[in-house]
């Protein structure tokens, strides 16, 4: 897997790990802390799989520790650019510490949240 830094982001900190699925999907995987100084990280895959044309970016969240509200603004801002290209955004498997910050923001009424990645992929297995 490539790693690469973006500006100042920690990457010991947040590993993204993303895989195209079904030709129009995009799966990424964060592994360890979304915030501030970490966010790049996952903005640039995101824009990434946009700017390819994926349709349907599915995030797993089941290694995400942590997130800010930084975080929580590079997925919403992925979600209004995939919504505008007919597509959107599905987050899967949020730890409890990761969804409550979009319980107490109200933005887990904007996702589409699944409990396993086989809600969303079934044969992401």
């Amino acid at each position: 897997m490539d790693r690469q830094h973006v500006g100042s982001a920690q990457p010991a900190r947040l590993r993204v790990e993303t895989r195209t699925v079904d030709g129009g999907t995009a799966l990424l995987v964060p592994v360890g802390e979304l915030d501030h100084h970490t966010a790049e990280l996952l903005r640039v895959p995101l824009d990434d799989a946009l700017d390819a044309g994926r349709t349907l970016l599915v995030v797993d969240c089941a290694g995400l520790d942590f997130c800010d509200s930084t975080g929580l603004n590079v997925l919403l801002g992925a979600r209004l650019r995939a919504e505008a290209a007919g597509g959107a955004v599905h987050l899967v498997a949020m730890r409890p510490a990761v969804a409550r910050v979009f319980q107490i923001t109200g933005a887990e009424a904007v996702f589409t949240v699944h409990e396993t990645l086989a809600a969303v992929l079934p044969d992401s297995g």
